[in-house]
């Protein structure tokens, strides 16, 4: 029998979030139904080209012909009288599974907010609207004190960070947050049902602060494109490679899985190197560096690790550090030291390590007493224990001398970018309920190349 209710819903025009065709079977009775789904869901937020230009995006699984987001400060919140529609509508994504299942990708940019406000929004369409989220906008100036979660790794199964991430986010504890690659396990998986419900669960935190990405390995299907099409980062590269300031600190996202899918063509390797030694040529300008002393990278494959896997971060030849094997063409390190690149942030590795002030396997520790006090070369952190089916990384049973502290227990990254001289992490074990196993400060009086110091 057909649902009474729906019907009803469908003759008095009630039902917005979904509509119905009614198909007879072969003996003319209306059996089967055929779900239109309108309803907005998977909505987060990225900074946009200003970091008070903010992006929404949200999926709808069929079509609605336009993108809505209404929003108004947040003492406003009952009216949501300010209005944005995007100019181009829903852009159709099919995953490339055997299905080729369909879905529709909403982007609206709230531009020219206003710097410290806190603003309500809901986004949707005249068929279905969101939930009323919130968030708030950052200074735009360097001299304040921003606030971030990092982690990378985390899946639709075990995801061991989610529950106290949600939690925090939700009371106002960051600013932004740093996913250093590897989504869902994997996103394109069940024809890309996987990737929805990871987006659906990182909802409740990424629709009340910036989700701020870069690619990792598990993203690599069908050239990447579950990522391409799912995030909205800034600069027009695809989400593979950005930067973006906030508050004293410049930070670029970029990928390494362009040095290790190499199916997908070599020119992504330049493209990314010429723009990363632009980026860093503009961010290292005496104007640009007074203003964003701190420059911190995050990439998803570490240049060093520990760990016991046969991962090609225990190799000495790393080809992220080094460059394209036997030729060492446009190997990183070299240029992130050249350019005096103060923290870099890694995953992959589902485990925690930090590392001592590091380049070329030597230690440049600022003193013997303390070696993150003007350190003179980059501190290389790996924060990839957010939580997956794959479980943790053993480690080696004799670390090396460069390794600072490791510990397998899923967790995440806090950092609180201070001031113009100080940096301070913390590692928080969700194993051990929320407690900090590792914490320190990366003090520097100057910025600036590490050869010159």
């Amino acid at each position: 029998m057909v649902n009474l209710t729906l019907l009803l819903c469908l003759v008095l025009g009630l039902c917005f979030s979904c509509r119905a065709e009614i198909k007879p079977d072969s003996n003319n009775n209306a059996l089967d139904l055929d779900i239109v789904h309108y309803q907005p869901e998977q909505v987060h937020l990225a900074f946009g080209e200003s970091v008070l230009d903010i992006v929404v995006t949200w999926n709808t699984r069929d079509n609605t012909n336009e993108s809505i987001c209404e929003y108004s400060e947040y003492s406003d919140g009952s009216k949501l009288d300010q209005v944005v529609k995007s100019p181009q509508g829903p852009v159709r994504f099919v995953d490339g599974g055997a299905k080729k299942a369909a879905q529709f990708i909403h982007r609206v940019t709230l531009p020219q907010l206003k710097p410290d406000t806190k603003y309500s929004y809901h986004c949707g369409s005249n068929w279905g609207w969101s939930a009323i989220y919130w968030f708030h906008t950052p200074l735009n100036h360097s001299n304040w004190s921003p606030s971030f979660a990092i982690y990378g790794d985390m899946g639709v199964e075990n995801a061991a960070s989610l529950p106290a991430l949600q939690r925090e986010t939700q009371l106002g504890k960051y600013d932004a947050i740093l996913h250093v690659g590897d989504f869902a396990y994997d996103m394109c998986h069940e024809d890309g049902a996987v990737g929805d419900e990871f987006m659906r669960q990182v909802e409740t935190i990424a629709a009340y602060v910036p989700y701020m990405v870069c690619p990792g390995n598990h993203e690599e299907k069908y050239n990447f494109s579950h990522y391409i099409n799912r995030f909205s980062m800034p600069g027009g590269n695809e989400n593979l490679f950005y930067s973006f300031n906030l508050g004293p600190v410049h930070f670029i996202s970029f990928s390494t899985e362009v040095y290790y899918f190499t199916q997908f063509g070599l020119k992504q390797i330049v493209m990314q190197y010429e723009w990363l030694e632009r980026d860093l040529m503009e961010a290292t300008k005496p104007e640009n560096r007074a203003k964003q002393p701190w420059i911190i990278t995050f990439g998803h494959r570490p240049m060093y690790c520990s760990n016991d896997n046969g991962d090609d971060c225990a190799n000495h030849e790393t080809i992220v550090r080094k460059g394209l094997p036997g030729l060492n063409f446009f190997g990183l390190e070299p240029l992130f030291y050249e350019y005096g690149v103060d923290v870099e942030l890694w995953a992959h590795e589902h485990c925690y390590e930090r590392m001592w002030p590091l380049y070329n396997y030597t230690i440049f520790n600022g003193s013997l007493a303390e070696p993150y006090v003007n350190p003179r070369a980059p501190v290389h952190i790996i924060t990839g224990a957010a939580g997956n089916k794959e479980g943790r990384e053993p480690f080696f049973k004799r670390m090396p001398p460069w390794s600072a502290f490791h510990s397998q227990d899923f967790g995440y990254l806090r950092l609180k970018a201070h001031n113009a001289s100080h940096l301070y992490f913390e590692q928080v074990s969700d194993d051990k309920k929320g407690a900090v196993i590792d914490h320190f400060w990366v003090i520097k009086h100057s910025h600036g190349a590490y050869s010159g110091v």
